[in-house]
């Protein structure tokens, strides 16, 4: 009997507390501990470091590849001699060794075109032959056959150990007499767009990075701006209708890149090469869509190569990734400018941004 009072007196003082709830005590959601949110990367990241990601260097020679990695840089930018006689086995070496010396994970680039531009297959240890001209293939084969070497040179260039080829090359030009003829599909704007989108989707399928260049187009002009100044006068109307075409074919195909050029388009900017204009790096993020990993040509070239400044015009035009040779004057310059204020935390972050969510580490 004493124990049925007890429960039933126990059961009346838990119903008279409730019903007085303001003198009762009890946790609510705003008195719980807030959750904290896990660093990312960038986070944690230095300034120094997050300079260095800003650089993609062309492969220095064996001896300088420790001072190189002591910048950190974003990527390593290799060439024909850095192949040169080399094995499969030894290139393989070279580039894991890359890897190995640095934390963040390096984009391991190069340019196989095919046709003119090969720097891989040039190598008989490493390819049976040069690999065609995109226009030859496709006279040869059609648009399968560009497909299948599509997908042939990106699993070659995988089982080296380079994740990053420099193409397709975007630009439309039908006169032989233009610079970039040999290396643009040849035909119209209509069919290279078909072309880019297929060349990107392949490549996005092997897991390779593509880089499409260069925007906003080369155009039907003879100039090269590895030599000097290009100045390409077609209307903004027409660049939009017509040259762009194949740019955002690659872009809805789910392209990793975009490599600005060299040239002045004057429709567009008349007083900047496109690679140092904010106005054509808005035209790519906002109306194109673009929201990959923006580069420069090279630095070194003789279109940009005495503009002063040129890595912190570049920088604060919206580029991401700056391909470079003179890595310490390009690492030194952005770094002073950073600090200086010239070049804002915001745009180094957004830069290095990029660059991690496409490396997959944000």
């Amino acid at each position: 009997m004493n124990k049925i009072i007890s429960v039933l007196t126990a059961i009346v003082m838990t119903l008279s507390l409730t019903s007085c709830g303001k003198d009762v005590y009890a946790p609510s959601v705003t008195d719980a501990p807030a959750p904290t949110e896990t660093p990312t990367l960038l986070d944690t990241m230095s300034v120094e470091e997050k300079v260095g990601q800003l650089l993609f260097v062309r492969c220095p020679e064996e001896e300088m590849v420790s001072s190189l990695m002591e910048i950190k840089p974003g990527g390593i930018l290799m060439f024909g001699r850095d192949f040169e006689n080399l094995t499969r086995d030894e290139v393989v070496t070279k580039i894991e060794g890359f890897q190995s010396q640095s934390d963040i994970p390096l984009f391991i680039g190069v340019d196989e075109e095919g046709g003119t531009v090969v720097r891989v297959s040039s190598n008989p240890n490493l390819a049976p032959e040069k690999y065609k001209s995109p226009q030859d293939i496709y006279n040869e084969g059609g648009m399968e056959a560009v497909e299948d070497n599509a997908a042939e040179k990106s699993r070659l260039l995988l089982s080296l150990g380079i994740n990053m080829n420099l193409t397709p090359v975007a630009d439309v030009s039908t006169d032989p007499d233009t610079y970039i003829y040999d290396r643009s599909f040849g035909q119209g704007y209509a069919e290279t767009a078909d072309f880019i989108s297929r060349v990107v989707t392949v490549m996005k399928n092997e897991g390779i990075y593509s880089v499409l260049k260069h925007f906003p187009g080369y155009g039907e002009v003879t100039g090269d701006s590895h030599e000097g100044a290009v100045y390409n006068e077609k209307g903004a109307d027409a660049l939009r209708a017509e040259d762009f075409v194949p740019f955002k074919a690659g872009i809805d195909a789910g392209a990793s890149c975009v490599l600005v050029s060299h040239n002045t388009a004057g429709g567009l900017d008349a007083e900047n090469p496109a690679s140092l204009s904010p106005e054509v790096h808005e035209i790519l993020r906002s109306e194109l869509g673009f929201d990959g990993v923006i580069m420069t040509d090279d630095i070194a070239m003789g279109a940009v190569a005495d503009v002063e400044n040129v890595y912190t015009r570049a920088v604060n035009a919206g580029n991401d990734l700056l391909i470079t040779t003179d890595y310490e004057t390009g690492y030194n310059q952005i770094l002073s400018a950073v600090e200086s204020g010239e070049i804002s935390m915001d745009t180094l972050n957004s830069a290095v941004r990029h660059i991690l969510k496409l490396k997959g580490i944000m």
